[in-house]
């Protein structure tokens, strides 16, 4: 996670847990992101930093706790095969930002003054 500069504003992470057996958070989210992007799992995990496996299982979790498939295989040609999201995917994800843009407005007040008392306890 990067470090904040002294100009930046705190930021607001939001996890949401789907039940006892289930969340999803912001790597989950950046990883359909990615597999948007790039049309496969492999390519999304290289580009997160994950390994294929890590990225499948991850995927194989969102699948499973929503009770729906959010990305699907597609069918190797030539240069093998790929992923895409599902339209409930593309939802997941637009539902997602969206309740993260919510939450991080409600409290951005907040966030700004606990900056500031964090910023005074370090001068004293």
């Amino acid at each position: 996670m990067p470090r904040a500069s002294a100009n930046s504003r705190p930021q607001l992470s939001v996890r949401i847990d789907l039940d006892d057996r289930g969340r999803i958070g912001p790597g989950k989210i950046e990883l359909l992101e990615q597999i948007r992007q790039h049309g496969s799992i492999s390519a999304a995990g290289r580009a997160m930093d994950m390994s294929y496996k890590r990225a499948w299982d991850l995927v194989d979790e969102i699948n499973r706790v929503c009770g729906r498939a959010a990305v699907e295989p597609q069918a190797g040609g030539k240069n093998g095969g790929g992923a895409m999201l599902t339209t409930f995917g593309a939802t997941l994800i637009a539902r997602y930002r969206k309740i993260e843009r919510d939450a991080a407005r409600a409290v951005r007040k907040e966030l700004t003054a606990l900056k500031s008392d964090i910023a005074r306890s370090r001068k004293s």
